[in-house]
């Protein structure tokens, strides 16, 4: 995995993205851009290893009003300081933390060789990070979407600002999926080259092509959703959606966000490459004063006309085009591995099954196919997933049916542990027709914890 760094890259080249590059770089024409992107977007990597992005809510656990007060906005230096000391008690996180602009703590492992070891070395990590915020007061809250309080900016960066003007152009949805939502994401390679026929030939084979990976990840999307929704209040009040987090991004952009639409002949890495280009500029970083970006201007057409489109800036660079690909924020987007990015933030230790199941299915070929044909029905519904959840009786069985064949692969892999996670996740919600978000909000644990759930894995909860 050549990052691991989801939501939005932190560096290219090692270059801090949120600053303006000084490097002396050339021109890029747009056959180098065509170019450029299928390589670095979907490159070989091993199919087993797997990065998991925890996004949490932070909340002022030392008030009674819990989750409908904001944490405080002068506190967050020091509790960022706090979360982020490599020395702090003694113990050194694994991975990075980040803060969202609306303070969500945002979570990174590396990538790990195997789904084990990603989980266990992410849960070692929250269980320190949750320690470190319960000494500033603070609580980590897997929800989806804030239940009660408005959205709140809480940063000045000129990414911030640029993106929140730019995405005001669809309403309000843009803020408050800007600063009051949160993720888990999971992060797959995209593939590797054709596997020896000798190895394509056992049981458990993983899946290698980058375009079947793409295929089963978007597949089992809607149902997923659905399974994993987390969020039917948002600032105060019922939404109507069960994932109000998906409701909020099927309101924005749509040359930005959703699943980009290959036309005739196109495998993913041309209809990636093809879209990104074709989307509009969010935003053109600039030494001093607004990154706000020419209405309507796409990539395509900055990088043909240069200085004539935005006279203040030389013309684009690969720099540039890197930059701009953190501004497109599809349901998987391709980063060099694939980032799944769909999935509600969930309570407790319930994270684990998401990643179980996501990163089973794709190393398990033959459980894919059946995962396939359970969501024949149910692909591209999207709306229908996060709406209802599951409600939908056709998404309600390919869930269902797709959290068992996970598990029973799980199993079968001698992964007994992660399968009981998934036995679990299914008898509490899945099997019942229910997802987190038909819980009642009165459980949920300030300190990030299942107050409904005995966590046979230890300390997480």
């Amino acid at each position: 995995m050549s990052e691991n760094k989801g939501g939005m890259m932190r560096t290219v080249h090692g270059l801090q993205i949120d600053t303006v590059s000084t490097a002396i770089e050339p021109p890029l024409s747009e056959a180098a851009a065509e170019a450029w992107i299928p390589r670095t977007c979907f490159k070989n990597g091993p199919p087993t290893r797997i990065g998991i992005e925890l996004e949490l809510l932070v909340v002022d656990s030392a008030t009674r009003s819990g989750l409908t007060a904001h944490y405080p906005r002068h506190r967050f230096p020091a509790l960022v300081s706090a979360l982020t000391d490599a020395d702090l008690d003694g113990d050194s996180l694994d991975g990075t933390v980040t803060v969202e602009p609306g303070g969500q703590v945002e979570l990174s492992s590396r990538p790990g060789s195997t789904l084990q070891h990603a989980v266990d070395t992410m849960r070692r990590d929250l269980t320190i990070l949750r320690r470190r915020a319960a000494r500033c007061g603070a609580g980590l809250v897997g929800l989806g979407a804030d239940p009660a309080r408005s959205p709140r900016r809480i940063t000045d960066n000129p990414r911030y600002v640029a993106m929140e003007r730019y995405l005001d152009a669809w309403g309000p949805a843009g803020r408050t999926m800007m600063c009051s939502t949160a993720s888990v994401q999971v992060n797959v390679e995209a593939g590797v080259a054709p596997p020896p026929t000798a190895e394509a030939a056992t049981a458990t084979a993983p899946i290698r092509d980058h375009a079947a990976r793409w295929e089963l990840l978007h597949a089992i999307g809607p149902a997923l959703v659905a399974a994993f929704a987390n969020s039917p209040r948002c600032a105060g009040r019922e939404t109507g959606w069960k994932s109000t987090r998906q409701g909020l991004w099927l309101q924005l952009d749509p040359a930005r966000t959703g699943v980009p639409r290959a036309e005739a002949g196109e495998g993913p890495a041309a209809a990636w490459t093809r879209w990104s280009l074709d989307a509009p500029l969010m935003m053109v970083r600039r030494p001093a004063g607004s990154w706000a970006a020419p209405a309507g201007l796409t990539f395509r057409t900055w990088l043909r006309l240069g200085s004539r489109a935005i006279p203040d800036r030389p013309p684009p660079t690969v720099d540039d085009l890197a930059y701009h690909l953190t501004t497109l924020f599809p349901q998987v987007r391709p980063k060099g591995y694939f980032e799944v990015r769909y999935i509600d933030a969930q309570p407790g230790h319930w994270w684990m099954v998401p990643s179980a199941v996501i990163s089973t299915l794709l190393n398990d070929a033959p459980a894919a196919e059946r995962v396939m044909d359970a969501c024949a029905a149910t692909i591209g519904r999207w709306r229908d997933g996060a709406r209802a959840g599951l409600g939908d009786p056709e998404l309600a069985r390919a869930a269902r049916q797709t959290l068992q064949i996970a598990a029973s692969s799980l199993e079968h892999a001698g992964r007994p542990r992660l399968a009981e996670q998934v036995h679990g996740y299914l008898e509490r919600w899945t099997d019942r027709g229910r997802c987190p978000a038909d819980d009642d909000p009165s459980k949920t644990d300030l300190n990030g914890t299942d107050q409904n759930s005995t966590d046979q894995w230890g300390e997480d909860t």
